[in-house]
């Protein structure tokens, strides 16, 4: 998103609007975070469960990430991934219903892919804070680099027990509320840079 993009539209609302994608993002997180207590807590027994708890989830989430890039059509596009995420949302969201009982096998692949792509936008969104010269995007480079580290282990490594995929999603999810909740204290000093003025 430009220096004149963002100008057009008043300074209050542009950090409002950044501020509510970044609060999704908190919640999507601990969202992880309650799958991770509960695939801790029962195991193999919730996997089937868990399929389409997650499927429903990621579509509805989706959903509405692709109806408010275009209600807004792409105006935060600086900062929003809104689109991309809101497809592959789906899309994971079908595949996780789609294959149904047998996701059992591939469910640790699955969460893993989730929290790659996961720590993927957040990695861009550190890129985009280093071009503002916002001296936070190396806390939240290292944080989505562990991110992406802790989502490789559980997709690649064959031998990941149940608990162990509980426990990495539950620290994943701790890790991302963090980095989001850092992101959003600077949101305002994002927008001042970008536009020059002060955001009050």
């Amino acid at each position: 998103m430009s220096k004149v993009e963002i100008i057009k539209r008043p300074v209050e609302q542009v950090s409002g609007d950044i501020k509510k994608t970044a609060w999704s993002a908190v919640i999507e997180s601990l969202a992880l975070i309650v799958l991770g207590v509960l695939f801790i807590v029962f195991r193999d027994t919730m996997v089937h469960i868990l399929a389409y708890i997650v499927g429903i989830f990621f579509i509805v989430k989706g959903g509405v990430q692709i109806v408010n890039y275009f209600m807004e059509k792409g105006q935060n596009d600086f900062l929003n991934n809104g689109l991309l995420s809101g497809v592959v949302s789906v899309l994971i969201g079908i595949a996780a219903l789609v294959i149904g009982d047998d996701i059992a096998h591939v469910f640790r692949v699955i969460i893993g892919i989730i929290i790659i792509y996961e720590s993927i936008v957040r990695i861009n969104t550190a890129t985009k804070l280093a071009s503002a010269k916002i001296g936070a995007w190396r806390y939240i480079l290292i944080i989505s680099l562990i991110m992406l580290v802790l989502g490789m282990i559980i997709t690649f490594v064959e031998g990941a027990g149940a608990a162990l995929v509980g426990w990495v999603m539950v620290f994943t999810g701790v890790i991302g509320v963090v980095g989001d909740i850092m992101f959003i204290q600077y949101v305002n000093t994002i927008v001042e840079k970008l536009t020059g003025n002060n955001a009050k």
